[in-house]
């Protein structure tokens, strides 16, 4: 492995100006982790105006920091005030609050500070080192390959996906249909424009995310967050003891492992991942009871996971132009809009953007972890800014910016409809992640499922001829299939149960 590209990616992240926004990028993901619903899908889609007068690599720098900054963030108020600010941080509610009732916020902090830190270098070394290889083998990609790479990429988000599987092969649905609004690409025909020419090139990805994760993400929160605040528990020495450490270091190893293989998979994530850590050390423990009650592998665990996951999630992203989640969409359209194009291509052609974003992870890890105890008790102080004064701002902040990407108010009518649209979602239960997916991945679909049967002269069976493309194929008939056996199953041992008794 030529190491060269990697040194002058460590320069490029040591410039002044990148050091400054990998250390805002972080400060506003633990500020976004803090504050509960908002989360970094939203927050990077709000910003994603803001990235357009920096360099390219500046920018993903510091979404980047927003991404993996905000997986800690969320932990500050689990264990203080029993109140996720992450989805990814709901599992360590758990055991780091009871820790907090114990008069042990400090240690579960410090654990969670100390396993985020390892989980997410782990990470890094893996991703530095695993990144280039799978770069090299997605250059034998073509047409069909993509094609059945992004069919198994859709369905993965659409069955994986938190929430019900039904609703969220719909959403997938109604994403790759938006994906079809505008000019064929082939053809030149006018599909579902409606005669309107700002539709005519198509739906622009911005207002789609900036809608439905930023506003109707907003207007969902306002309606949810009538609660009780309850005061937050003190902090005393953040620093765990040998014990603490002792005992957590097992789980800090099989969280770093867990979360780095469940990041790179389309529907993994950090939520995920931190579930599956927990659950595993559950599993292993001698005394299950424990968790619950404040036990340290309870908070290790998860928060190791969640940052693994979340450096991990790039590599698919950076090297195959797949994005595995929600965040990772949002970030793939930021790099489309720098003029950058994830894929293969990406660490030959542009190594010192692929090899910034990677070793500014390494400096990223190393700010959250230097300022994740000193910068509790202003987080904590943010949490009583009513949500009445910090929504109209926000609300304010994202139809400025969706403005100035084409200057053009038909965009900020179409983030005021996929914001109503995204509420209506949060309100009937369908999660918005696999609609952003699908929509991302639908162009793609299109083109290189069109451009194959070019290539096959219309034969579709040539999909499964070629090793590549049959074999992710198969994946996907797997996967879609694989529920439909476990139900008809789980459906034959009732019976059995039922006759028995």
């Amino acid at each position: 492995m030529d190491l060269s590209p990697v040194i002058d990616g460590f320069g490029v992240v040591l410039e002044p100006t990148n050091l400054l926004y990998c250390l805002i990028g972080v400060v506003i993901g633990m500020l976004i982790g803090v504050l509960p619903g908002l989360g970094p899908a939203a927050t990077i889609a709000i910003l994603l105006p803001v990235t357009f007068g920096i360099e390219p690599v500046t920018a993903i720098i510091m979404l980047a920091g927003i991404f993996y900054g905000a997986q800690y963030g969320g932990t500050i108020t689990s264990v203080l005030l029993r109140l996720p600010g992450e989805a990814s941080s709901v599992v360590t509610v758990f055991d780091g609050h009871e820790l907090a009732r114990q008069g042990k916020a400090g240690t579960a902090l410090g654990i969670a500070a100390i396993g985020s830190f390892v989980g997410g270098t782990v990470s890094i070394i893996a991703l530095s080192l695993l990144a280039p290889l799978v770069a090299g083998f997605a250059l034998d990609f073509g047409p069909p390959e993509y094609t059945a790479l992004a069919l198994l990429g859709i369905l993965l988000v659409s069955t994986v996906s938190s929430g019900h599987r039904i609703k969220a092969l719909v959403a997938a649905s109604v994403g790759l249909l938006l994906a079809t609004v505008g000019r064929d690409g082939f053809t030149s025909a006018e599909r579902f424009t409606f005669d309107n020419l700002s539709l005519a090139d198509g739906i622009d990805f911005v207002p789609i995310a900036m809608g439905l994760f930023g506003l109707g993400e907003i207007l969902y929160n306002l309606e949810e967050r009538h609660r009780a605040t309850q005061a937050p528990a003190k902090v005393a020495n953040a620093w765990p003891s040998r014990k603490d450490l002792r005992q957590s270091s097992g789980a800090i190893g099989r969280g770093s492992l867990i979360g780095f293989v469940l990041g790179i998979l389309p529907g993994g994530g950090a939520v995920l991942s931190s579930l599956a850590a927990y659950a595993l050390e559950k599993r292993r423990a001698k005394d299950p009871s424990r968790f619950g009650k404040g036990a340290v592998e309870g908070v290790a665990a998860p928060e190791t996971a969640n940052n693994a996951a979340a450096t991990s999630s790039f590599i698919p992203l950076l090297t195959l132009g797949i994005p595995a989640n929600a965040t990772m969409a949002v970030i793939f359209g930021a790099l489309l809009i720098q003029g950058v194009s994830p894929g293969p291509q990406l660490v030959s052609q542009e190594p010192e953007l692929f090899w910034g974003v990677v070793n500014s992870m390494y400096i990223g890890n190393i700010l959250l972890l230097i300022m994740s105890i000193p910068l509790v008790g202003l987080f904590v102080r943010i949490l009583r800014v009513r949500a009445t004064v910090l929504a109209p701002i926000t609300v304010l902040i994202t139809l400025i910016g969706v403005y100035t990407v084409n200057n053009d108010v038909f965009d900020i009518v179409l983030v005021i409809v996929f914001g109503a649209i995204g509420y209506l979602m949060k309100k009937l239960g369908f999660d918005p992640g696999p609609l952003v997916l699908a929509f991302v991945l639908g162009s793609l679909l299109e083109d290189s499922l069109r451009r194959s049967l070019l290539i096959f002269d219309g034969d579709a069976t040539g999909f499964f001829t070629r090793p590549i493309s049959g074999t992710l194929l198969a994946a996907f008939v797997l996967v879609a299939v694989l529920p439909l056996v476990r139900r008809a199953l789980r459906r034959r041992e009732e019976e059995h149960v039922d006759s028995s008794a």
